[in-house]
């Protein structure tokens, strides 16, 4: 049996196998730097609402280069107009609500944000009527009619991060309770960005002396929003 390879082979091996191990070094280091620039920028922000901007405008950079230079990417099935993860549990980290609601303000008349309140509530009502909100099934008042997020340029980081390869999977999750679907894989590094993004933002509110747990969209919205236009 020849053997005269297999020094060859394992030497080869085990070059690879450090050099995989540098690259996951060098793969933690990204979300470390990170983590380091939206603390650095958080710092520079002036209110909560403009820390959330920030925080997903740098974390929208940080995804977009990832599916960009990343190989092997999950394929998507998002689409405009798809809507199913529009009706799952969305929580907020400071200050994206007052980000979302300042977006709102500038299209709604007092009319409709008269309308959207009377949405939030049933939504906030729904939730806390769970004992685990998080398994809540109910469409977001911020989709509009024909599907589309109305909020879309400020939408959570939680919507950011949520991605699916499989529409009919997201439809099974959240329409068809009795079905088989009970989770959608997410893209890893795609979602660990805007982890990131809601921890640095929670982090940020810790140390200016604020609350800095998350909150669920539609109560945290409710208390952002004026009561009248």
């Amino acid at each position: 049996m020849p053997t005269g390879v297999i020094p060859e082979i394992r030497q080869e091996i085990a070059l690879i196998g450090q050099q995989t191990r540098d690259l996951a070094t060098r793969y933690e280091q990204v979300f470390v730097n990170l983590r380091q620039a939206l603390q650095a920028a958080l710092a520079q922000a002036a209110g909560a609402a403009q820390r959330a901007r920030i925080a997903m405008t740098i974390a929208d950079a940080a995804a977009s280069a990832i599916s960009e230079n990343f190989p092997n990417q999950p394929l998507r099935a998002c689409a405009a107009g798809c809507g199913a993860c529009c009706h799952l549990y969305v929580m907020v980290p400071p200050g994206v609500a007052e980000a979302v609601a300042a977006h709102v303000l500038r299209r709604l008349d007092a009319k409709g944000l008269a309308g959207l309140r009377l949405d939030l509530e049933r939504a906030a009502a729904a939730a806390g009527a769970l004992t685990d909100p998080s398994r809540l099934k109910h469409r977001c008042p911020l989709l509009g009619d024909d599907n589309l997020c109305t909020v879309y340029d400020a939408r959570p980081p939680a919507c950011r991060a949520f991605t699916s390869h499989s529409a009919a999977a997201c439809r099974s999750l959240a329409f068809d309770p009795e079905g088989p679907v009970t989770a959608i894989p997410q893209s890893a590094s795609h979602f660990r960005v805007y982890q990131e993004a809601t921890g640095a933002l929670q982090r940020a509110a810790r140390a200016g002396g604020q609350p800095s747990a998350q909150t669920g969209l539609a109560a945290a919205l409710l208390v952002a929003l004026p009561e009248q236009a």
